[in-house]
């Protein structure tokens, strides 16, 4: 087994699901646990650190409210890449792009700021879990939208 998959393996048995929340029929993702587990959260963050350094596809981190915020910071301070906030409707002072999407239990929109991707940027999507996908897409065609190139997707 690979060290990635062994330790994406080690991230899936500390994160919890819990069951019909954040209401029944939904098994939401507690990513608390790995927080709390220093050694395997530094182990996750420096992995992924290194793997975006090496592979050099990226100049912006584009972080998803408000879970990938925790995630996206880390990865835009360890490789010095600028990080982009995608947020929740009416949270972003200045001029916004924007995109409504379905979620499991309703639906959302999200914003970027239309300064802060410029056409030809190659950006990392960042949130905490994958779900439906539905978030990642709406930010992604956000970005693509503004001209930037979704270099690829973290959660």
């Amino acid at each position: 087994m690979s060290e990635h998959k062994f330790m994406l393996e080690r991230i899936k048995k500390i994160i919890v699901d819990v069951q019909d929340f954040p209401k029944k029929g939904i098994v939401f993702k507690d990513i608390t646990p790995l927080l709390q587990n220093q050694a395997e959260f530094r182990n996750l963050m420096t992995h992924y650190v290194r793997k975006i350094k090496r592979e050099g596809m990226v100049n912006k981190i584009v972080a998803i409210d408000s879970r990938g915020f925790l995630f996206g910071t880390i990865l835009a301070y360890e490789t010095g890449l600028p990080m982009v906030l995608a947020r929740k409707a009416g949270k972003l002072p200045r001029k916004t792009a924007h995109q409504t999407y379905e979620l499991e239990y309703g639906s959302a929109t999200l914003e970027i700021h239309e300064d802060d991707i410029s056409p030809d940027d190659k950006v990392l999507i960042v949130d905490d879990v994958l779900a439906t996908g539905g978030t990642a897409v709406a930010v992604g065609n956000i970005v693509e939208a503004l001209g930037g190139f979704i270099s690829g997707f973290w959660f």
